[in-house]
């Protein structure tokens, strides 16, 4: 198990305001002492060659691997022209995701948006077609996806198609691929699902190749029925917060005992720093902890 970082706390400062530059963020990065970074797709001010390489230098004189790259495509979409520019787009990042991480390197990939009106029969035959286009791009390139169980991208209107556990192992099992394709397990997602995070896992282990790590705690005076009943229209669930890393609601002994039962050893990413670098730090140390407890004896 290695440890990477992805810094969530700057993802609008980067991606959206352009406040804040991605070679300031590896910058930043060197004090966490994580291994590696994780990368997403609106870090990149530009896709050239040039630009890309200047990424990738910049990770590598920093010390860091490039293990993952965040994306997010929208394969839900009624129009078929904006599936395919999805798929393509997906493409482009898999050729990124190799150039900065090397065969194996794990792109993510997500199932779109939960649109009004389009049926899970419907959504699983549209999302099936296209990540099986990618997963020839994925084979070509010799990298890996890695379908996250996901809540929502914070640029989405709406919440994640397979959001929920049984929508998400049934269409884990309707893609058979398994060295170019796999899942990218978050088990705050799954408390933001209403789901058990150590049951989704249990039925999803043998397919695990990257996990994102964080955690949520609720609110003083708020319920956890509240939490599980949001509109899910716009943002994130306000009362249901990130925290520290091993110190909100996931159960991580028993995460890490069925990774470790299951022979994983791939990257984990802290998706932290919502109150700043010193939280992602204490995260990085606990994974550390954990590292030494479940995979170094």
């Amino acid at each position: 198990m290695k440890i990477a970082a992805f810094p969530k706390c700057y993802l609008d400062d980067i991606s959206l305001h352009r406040t804040m530059s991605v070679f300031d963020w590896i910058e930043q990065a060197g004090e966490l002492g994580a291994e590696g970074l994780e990368m997403y797709e609106g870090f990149f001010w530009s896709l050239d060659d040039a630009y890309i390489s200047s990424v990738g230098e910049a990770i590598e004189s920093a010390g860091f691997a490039m293990p993952m790259l965040c994306c997010s495509p929208d394969f839900t979409d009624p129009d078929l022209g904006e599936r395919q520019r999805a798929v393509e787009r997906e493409a482009v990042m898999i050729g990124i995701t190799r150039k900065l991480g090397g065969p194996g390197a794990v792109c993510r990939v997500l199932s779109g948006q939960r649109r009004p009106g389009v049926s899970v029969e419907q959504g699983l035959e549209w999302v099936v077609e296209c990540i099986e286009a990618c997963i020839a791009v994925a084979k070509e390139y010799d990298v890996v996806l890695g379908l996250e169980n996901h809540y929502k991208d914070g640029y989405w209107q709406y919440p994640e198609f397979a959001q929920r556990m049984e929508t998400f192992v049934e269409l884990l099992k309707a893609i058979p691929e398994r060295t170019h394709f796999g899942v990218q397990f978050d088990p705050s997602n799954a408390l933001v699902a209403g789901d058990d995070p150590v049951e989704l896992l249990r039925l999803v282990a043998d397919r695990v190749v990257t996990m994102h790590a964080s955690d949520r705690y609720l609110d003083e005076g708020t319920t956890l029925e509240e939490v599980l009943l949001p509109n899910g229209l716009i943002g994130y669930p306000d009362k249901m917060q990130h925290g520290i890393t091993g110190q909100g609601s996931n159960d991580y002994d028993s995460i890490f005992s069925i990774l470790r039962d299951q022979g994983f050893e791939g990257w984990v990413s802290i998706e932290d720093g919502m109150n700043g670098m010193e939280e992602m730090r204490e995260s990085i140390e606990f994974l550390k902890r954990k590292r030494a407890q479940y995979f170094e004896q």
